[in-house]
């Protein structure tokens, strides 16, 4: 089973990534289950979504406490939540940044400037699609491909934009470790 913990804030899409990567799984013959973990429901404040992926069927319906991912879709929340605790040995950070991020030895680092992409592909800062490109760069957990019908049900006419911005992340990103 992989598990990965999604980061964020209110607002940037990081309970919808969790969503649309186990519809991609799903529609892979797979195993998935997103749940949301909300503090207080508001625009800004920071967001926890929970993924699990096997190849048996997903029983757990709890929180991630020990993730084999971290997905951290804004890097400011470094600075008030210790986005890696519980990351499993061996595990990896996916995090948006423009620069390789320091403070992370010993732990596969994987980064993007995934607000950049956003803004340039999608015309929003909203980067949920964008480090869902990352994060399949880091661990292939689903084919990129199988995004694009969770990506059309869920975004409509914006779908395009949305793999697009997906397409150029995965490009883009770098993996360290």
């Amino acid at each position: 089973m992989v598990e990965i913990r999604f980061h964020g804030r209110g607002g940037q899409g990081a309970v919808t990534s969790a969503e649309l990567l186990a519809h991609a799984a799903i529609a892979e013959g797979k195993f998935a289950i997103a749940l949301p973990s909300f503090g207080p429901e508001r625009r800004g404040a920071p967001v926890v979504a929970f993924a699990r992926i096997d190849d048996r069927p997903v029983r757990i319906r709890s929180g991630i406490y020990n993730p084999d991912v971290v997905v951290v879709l804004d890097p400011r929340l470094r600075e008030t939540v210790d986005v890696t605790q519980g990351l499993k040995e061996g595990g990896i950070l996916v995090i948006n940044s423009p620069e390789e991020p320091d403070g992370f030895a010993g732990i596969k680092v994987a980064w993007v400037n995934a607000t950049q992409i956003a803004r340039e592909e999608i015309g929003l800062p909203i980067t949920n699609t964008t480090m869902l490109g990352a994060l399949l760069k880091a661990l292939a957990v689903v084919e990129l491909e199988s995004l694009l019908e969770p990506f059309r049900h869920r975004f409509g006419k914006v779908a395009e934009k949305n793999m697009a911005a997906l397409r150029r992340a995965y490009q883009e990103t770098r993996v360290k470790g």
